[in-house]
């Protein structure tokens, strides 16, 4: 009950939020609808005049839509890369599926008999598709349309991984933050956006059948149909413009909680001091792995940085960072990418291990070195990227001798959890976690000083500098703002108070006097 009225009270503050984000969502499963039912119509037709390409179309098609969501949005990055674009197309390909398939069925069913009487008659080939087949194979067609476009609504969610727009920002930033009504509401609103789309279509699907045998309703739910797919491509090419890149600034943001403060941070500070316009894209799926590739592409102006990450997963410099390698760090950066630091906020949010404080206390574990003798009986946990950062997993490990007899990959706001329920025994933690303080663990003692420096800055194009000086001296201003304590009782706020980070940031932000 308590989750219900915690649901229902954030669909009445933030309203405006859900709004956006379903118009998002509208229109990103919209467009992928449309496209999906122009290419998957169009093919379905030509498989069905040429038979013999039938099957390999329908394998090829059917072997795509095997391929797990994830996976596709990864490999369609490095080639139209983050953002909707990329979810566009994906949620495209496992539409084309039902959509070829239901309008090859559809004009399979028709007996040839039919087709060939109209043929007799004079028409011709497309007079006869247009007036008799398609118009006969509509209900088959339309309950197709109808499976596609439910499954396309409800897929459109995981967009949000790869930094698109929608109700999936409301799903991942719920689980990141630790609130779960939030993920609940954009759940709900996801749901209830696919039965009522099922819904409408349903009742169109019905209407169709019943009236299958007129060949002027045919007609004219065949011109419906097809002017419906042609708006919605009409309507997500125009409304690209508006969602897409304009003369704004970009923010990106990892998928973290302090991330997602120092997101509304920017956001706030750039409007204040420059009058530019600044959107955030919360929350982007990998991190730094996908964020980067979005900087050099230009989907993105500005995002918050960690510089011993910059320094081994950017520049891909074998050797542990140090705060003394920054002025090669940022010259580095300045002649590869023409990216630049700007507004170093003071805070070192390096890495940590902790136990659970009963398995701590078990083995007398109080440094990463007496890791070494429990950690085949213990299961370790960390977020995905961890794993495979040069400075991650791998290195641990082999600096410490460490062999653990399990890992879990957790998305960072669910970690603590699984730590509070024996899920995992051991887990990577950054110094500046807010939900650190209330949990049940022990930090142990990185005795051989392994984790390198984390100070946490912007990066910024150089392009975007030189079109707005005046973001540069807007940014300068959060320099030395935030220490360790800050952040971390910021991220409390967030993960365990449930506070709003864009709150939490303003907040801070009037205290420091970066606010009038």
């Amino acid at each position: 009950m308590e989750l219900l009225q915690a649901v229902l009270s954030i669909f009445a503050e933030r309203s405006a939020f859900f709004l956006q984000l379903m118009i998002e969502h509208l229109w990103i499963s919209g467009a992928a609808i449309g496209i999906a039912i122009v290419l998957g119509g169009a093919a379905g037709i030509l498989i069905h005049k040429y038979e013999r390409a039938a099957a390999p179309t329908l394998g090829t098609v059917n072997f795509l839509y095997t391929i797990p969501s994830i996976s596709m949005l990864g490999f369609l990055i490095p080639f139209f890369g983050i953002g909707n674009r990329s979810a566009i197309i994906a949620l495209t390909i496992y539409a084309l599926l039902p959509m070829v398939r239901a309008t090859h069925t559809g004009l399979s069913q028709i007996p040839p008999s039919l087709v060939e009487a109209a043929g007799s008659l004079g028409s011709t080939s497309l007079h006869v598709l247009a007036r008799v087949q398609i118009p006969l194979a509509m209900p088959v067609i339309m309950s197709g349309i109808r499976n596609m476009a439910t499954m396309t609504i409800a897929l459109a969610g995981i967009a949000s991984f790869i930094g698109a727009g929608g109700l999936g920002v409301a799903i991942y930033r719920g689980i990141t933050t630790n609130n779960p009504a939030l993920t609940i509401a954009g759940s709900l609103l996801i749901a209830l956006l696919a039965l009522a789309v099922d819904g409408v279509l349903g009742w169109a699907e019905h209407a169709m059948k019943v009236r299958a045998a007129a060949r002027v309703c045919g007609r004219k739910c065949s011109a419906y149909a097809a002017a419906a797919a042609v708006v919605l491509i009409a309507i997500s090419s125009v409304t690209y413009g508006f969602f897409g890149k304009a003369d704004v600034v970009h923010i990106a943001t990892k998928p973290m909680t302090e991330q997602l403060i120092m997101g509304e941070m920017l956001k706030l500070v750039i409007e204040h001091d420059t009058g530019l316009e600044a959107r955030i894209t919360a929350g982007v799926g990998g991190g730094t792995s996908n964020i980067h590739p979005g900087m050099e592409s230009g989907a993105f102006d500005i995002y918050p940085e960690y510089t011993g990450t910059g320094w081994n997963m950017v520049l891909k410099e074998e050797s542990k960072y140090s705060e003394e390698l920054f002025p090669k760090l940022a010259e580095e950066y300045g002649r590869r990418f023409d990216m630049h630091w700007v507004g170093m906020y003071g805070f070192n949010d390096t890495f940590g291990i902790a136990v659970r404080r009963d398995i701590a206390e078990a083995y007398d574990l109080h440094t990463y070195s007496d890791l070494r003798r429990a950690a085949p009986n213990l299961t370790f946990g960390a977020e995905y990227d961890f794993f495979e950062r040069a400075d991650g997993y791998p290195a641990l490990c082999k600096a410490y001798g460490l062999a653990f007899g399990r890992t879990v990959d957790l998305d960072i706001g669910l970690k603590y959890q699984a730590l509070a329920n024996g899920q995992i025994d051991v887990m990577i933690v950054f110094t500046t976690d807010g939900q650190l303080a209330a949990a049940d663990a022990r930090v142990l003692m990185d005795d051989q000083g392994f984790f390198p420096s984390y100070r946490c800055g912007n990066i910024v194009r150089g392009e975007i500098l030189e079109r707005h000086p005046e973001l540069g001296t807007a940014l300068e201003r959060l320099t030395d703002t935030i220490s360790d304590e800050e952040m971390a009782a910021m991220n409390y706020a967030v993960e365990t108070e449930g506070r709003e980070p864009r709150t939490v940031a303003e907040e801070f932000l009037r205290v420091k006097g970066l606010l009038i």
